[in-house]
């Protein structure tokens, strides 16, 4: 199992309007209508755009699998002052969960976060019901930070979010053991290294 992330292109356009708007990513999203092909449009020209500038405020990459894409992950909210940002992504493919692509993807945006940018605070919320994203996220070294009431409305119903943290200072005791777990799942740290010289 190869897992690498590779920038967002614009021949990606397609196959990421048919996943954000797929049963298996929508319902995770916090928008809540189906995203037009304009709407889209607009929305690569700017990530294309932002991804693409050294000082921009946030990053897209393609989740690979064995050099086929499946699935989206993204910084957003780069603050250098601060020194923080937020990230989210999906496997838009329902057969790849629980084989450990969510476990490489993590730690390459951790690895990304703190090791390549030099940020102090990643930052991410996820619906309370995906218990699936949050637990990896604290099996990971997340802090789990707030509870967001009724943060989201999702088919009429106002949604509690997880909001989860992690700072610089987390990251050596998360890494190790994030690469213990890692390992026995037959990742090797020369792979992971390989993937995130090539982000």
């Amino acid at each position: 199992m190869a897992v690498s992330l590779r920038p967002l292109r614009a021949e990606d356009g397609e196959t990421v309007l048919a996943w954000r708007n797929s049963a298996a990513v929508a319902p995770y999203m916090y928008s809540e209508h189906r995203i037009t092909p304009a709407e889209h449009a607009a929305w690569l020209a700017r990530a294309l755009e932002e991804g693409g500038r050294a000082e921009g405020d946030r990053r897209f990459w393609i989740i690979e699998l064995d050099a086929a894409g499946v699935g989206l992950a993204n910084l957003a909210k780069i603050d250098r002052a601060n020194s923080k940002c937020e990230w989210a992504y999906y496997l838009a493919d329902p057969a790849t969960r629980g084989r450990g692509v969510g476990s490489v993807v993590e730690w390459l945006v951790l690895a990304f976060v703190f090791e390549r940018l030099g940020l102090n605070r990643l930052w991410c919320e996820v619906l309370v019901e995906n218990e699936a994203v949050w637990g990896l996220h604290e099996r990971f070294g997340f802090v789990r930070e707030a509870l967001l009431r009724a943060h989201v409305r999702k088919a009429g119903v106002f949604r509690d979010v997880v909001g989860l943290g992690m700072l610089s200072a987390d990251w050596p005791a998360a890494r190790a053991a994030a690469l213990a777990r890692l390992a026995e799942k037959r990742v090797s740290v020369g792979e992971l290294e390989a993937a995130l010289a090539g982000m």
